[in-house]
């Protein structure tokens, strides 16, 4: 009966091949070795030579946020909606805490994809030594740039954490949900770098695109307001957004002390996962290529 319908069997091997190509790519535990000794390297050599170093880890978030504290809430008089402008100017350094914050909140997850999206476009062309290769899986290179991108991000947030919880005197229990909250960034930051790698490979100027976008994405996301702010339609749309989701929900658990919504946590996160489907199957369709145009 097989060989009465051979349409029907090349579908399915073509099927067969693509579930297979979506699951090396996206949970690659065989290459788990090879992806911490690179994560490792690119750590390494982002403060190699550089006269501070690794404390620039905790150097590069304080001053990042000292700054937008600064500008936003002295200089441009920035408020969070929630206590009105007397009550919030009229409560000092601890405004200034809380402010700070809850500009962290959001500048760390979006920093975090913000450094997987800005090196997604050259994730191949910047190693032609390892295209050339057959046997490099090629797939793992946005793995090596998320788990490299979290020591920024943990140093960050241990940051965060100690400014409020010396300020504050303690740390709400529900900062242990951040883990869970942060998950559908994963997912999401690994599909954007495979589309990006795989039309950035054979399209140069996809890169050139990607600093302008950040840009936009940084004040499109609710980084310096909070998404109730927003008029109904342009809120309902963001309430899509997996990052503006994850940034909304780290801002319930970290400064409210309120548990994460679970719903709109799994609605982030079948976006996410959806994208970083999308993105496998892209880059596992086109990479045959590569060593053609690097």
């Amino acid at each position: 009966m097989a060989d009465m319908n051979p349409p029907l069997q090349h579908r399915r091997a073509a099927l067969s091949a693509l579930m297979a190509d979506l699951w090396a790519a996206c949970w690659p535990m065989r290459h788990a070795g090879l992806v911490r000794q690179l994560a490792g390297r690119d750590v390494t050599e982002r403060f190699r030579g550089q006269w501070l170093g690794w404390a620039w880890l905790v150097l590069a978030p304080l001053l990042m946020v000292a700054v937008y504290t600064l500008v936003l809430r002295h200089a441009m008089g920035v408020r969070w909606g929630g206590a009105g402008p007397a009550a919030d100017a009229a409560s000092g350094w601890v405004g200034d805490v809380d402010f700070a914050v809850r500009l962290m909140c959001a500048l760390l997850p979006f920093n975090w994809l913000a450094e997987c999206v800005a090196r997604g476009p050259r994730l191949v062309g910047d190693v032609p030594h390892l295209v050339k290769k057959v046997v490099f899986p090629l797939e793992v290179l946005p793995w090596v740039v998320a788990v490299a991108a979290l020591v920024p991000l943990g140093a960050g947030l241990a940051v965060t954490l100690a400014v409020q919880g010396l300020a504050m005197g303690s740390l709400p229990v529900t900062v242990l949900w951040l883990p869970l909250v942060w998950l559908p960034l994963w997912p999401l930051g690994l599909g954007l770098m495979w589309v990006l790698a795989a039309v950035g490979t054979y399209v140069k100027d996809v890169a050139q695109l990607v600093a302008p976008a950040l840009g936009a994405l940084l004040f499109l996301s609710p980084v310096f307001y909070e998404l109730r702010t927003l008029p109904t339609g342009l809120r309902d749309a963001l309430s899509w957004s997996p990052l503006a989701v994850v940034m909304e929900q780290t801002r319930a658990v970290v400064v409210m002390g309120q548990a994460p919504d679970g719903l709109v946590l799994l609605a982030a996160l079948a976006v996410g996962l959806g994208v970083a489907a999308v993105g496998a199957a892209l880059f596992q369709r086109v990479r045959a290529g590569f060593a053609d145009v690097v």
